[in-house]
Order: C-alpha cells, then structure tokens, then sequence
C-alpha cells in the first residue's frame, strides 16, 4: 500500500446506461480533471443494452452489423485504443487524473504499473489471487486480432493464466483516462457472435481461443458476484491499494451537460463511429 498521502479523489457510481453515454460521461470528466474544474476521478459503471465498443483505430469492417442488430446490441468507438469488447455483465472502470499525479505520471506502462496494484487488491478482495503480466512485447502475429479478451498486453492482470481485466489509456490535454473492464459472468466469448469471420468455422474457433484465453469472476470463483460487490470490492481496492481517499458524489452540472455535447457530436455520431 502507498504510504504517500493524496488528496481525496471523487467516487463516482453511474447507473447502467447505453455505450455513447457511457463514453460521453468519461470524456466530460476527462475534460472537467484537465482544466482543474474536477479532481481526479474513479468512476465505475455498466452498461444496459449490451455494447460492442471498437478501439480508436480499429477498423468498423470488423463488425457483422446484421448480427449486432440481430442480437440488439449498441455500437460505440472508444477513445482509447485496443481491440472489441462486448459490454455486458461486467463492472467497467474509469480513473481519470491529471497527467502529473504520481499515480499515472511518467508514461503508459508505468501508470498501468501503479494503477494495477489498486486492481489487484480489489481481485483479492473478491478472493481471486491474480497475477499481472510483465513488461513484455504483443507478438506480431496477434496485433491485428479484433477481440480484446484474445490479444495479449503488457501488465494485463491474469488469474490462472487467463486474462481477467482489460485495460486501455489515453492521454490528452494535460489529463489521463485508463478505463477497463472486469468481466463478471456470462459466455466471455460473445463477442465474437457480432465480429466478421470468414466463415463459421473460423467463427467458432475465435471463440474458443476466447475461452480458452480469458475467463469471468464467476468462472473462476464458482460463484456469482454482482455489479454492487463488485464496486465496493474496487473501491477497497483502491482506497488499501493505493491509499487513495475516495467520496462518493454526482457529476457536476457542467460535466452532465458536457457528456450530452459528446452524446451527439462524438459517441452517438456517425462520422466517428462508422471512420476507418
């Protein structure tokens, strides 16, 4: 645990709602910590219907927009990279801090370092005993991969080898957002029912190096663990694991309004959406 005092953070717990809002709430936050308007931030949240989020720079032609309306799933864009994760039966989390704070100061691998540690102790909390892999290169061959849960990254966090959380950062007007996800129950290999595959075949066994790769809370503890136990779980996390003082409140007026400019003219639209 960080001996270092640090000044109290906001805990912010979302109701479930769709991906654009979902996005548009952590840019709004992102831009209120950047200009000092907001401390830093952890917020925790859901997301109802279930969404299949792209990572920036992944390429729309990776979804089987039939299947997605088949299924009545959303479709969001990320501003973080990374590649497609299906949210559903999960607990996403958000911190964003300003790009000096000791916590996520000094770059992108060293605050995934530090930010781990807060993760980890809420995975014990839940009585996991996760790992976290090391500073280790991506191979090649699985760079371009579109499923998340199946790409291999430095310091993602693993419970018996199979990958638990997924995180992604992005760094931008003096502030920090590392968001991730923590999958809680439920078949982790969905997503690939809304990528495009070259057939069937090809489909199925995606899924299955899905499985075989990445796992839920519930498939790992033989129990099921909700979205509220979760939370509180994350929230000890952080405040033992990084000796951070959290104080749950709202967001303020200006980043609601903030996060429904970024609704329309982001998450929700088209041009960025469909890009690429």
């Amino acid at each position: 645990m960080h001996s270092t005092t640090r000044q109290a953070w906001r805990l912010i717990l979302s109701p479930s709602q769709p991906g654009p809002r979902n996005m548009a709430v952590d840019e709004a936050i992102l831009e209120a910590v950047a200009s000092g308007g907001a401390p830093p931030t952890l917020r925790l949240y859901a997301w109802q219907p279930p969404c299949l989020s792209l990572g920036y720079a992944q390429p729309v032609t990776d979804v089987d927009r039939e299947a997605l309306g088949r299924l009545g799933w959303d479709l969001v864009r990320r501003p973080t990279g990374g590649r497609a994760i299906l949210h559903t039966d999960e607990i996403t989390y958000a911190v964003i801090a300003p790009d000096d704070d000791p916590l996520v100061a000094g770059g992108v691998l060293a605050s995934y370092r530090r930010l781990s540690l807060g993760l980890l102790a809420a995975l014990r909390r839940l009585g996991l005993e996760p790992e976290v892999k090391g500073d280790e290169p991506v191979p090649q061959a699985t760079r371009h991969n579109p499923v998340c849960f199946q790409v291999p990254s430095a310091y993602e966090i693993t419970v018996r080898g199979k990958k638990l959380v997924g995180s992604a950062q992005v760094r931008r007007r003096g502030a920090v957002l590392q968001h991730g996800t923590l999958p809680l129950q439920g078949d982790i290999a969905r997503v690939c029912q809304a990528l495009r595959f070259a057939d069937e075949t090809q489909r199925a066994q995606a899924a299955a190096l899905v499985r075989a790769r990445a796992a839920t809370v519930e498939s790992l503890l033989g129990r099921a663990v909700t979205w509220e136990e979760a939370a509180e779980a994350l929230r000890w996390g952080f405040t033992r694991g990084l000796g951070l003082t959290l104080r749950a409140v709202d967001l303020s007026q200006g980043e609601e309004q903030r996060a429904a400019h970024w609704v329309q003219e982001r998450y929700a639209h088209p041009e960025w959406t469909e890009r690429l």
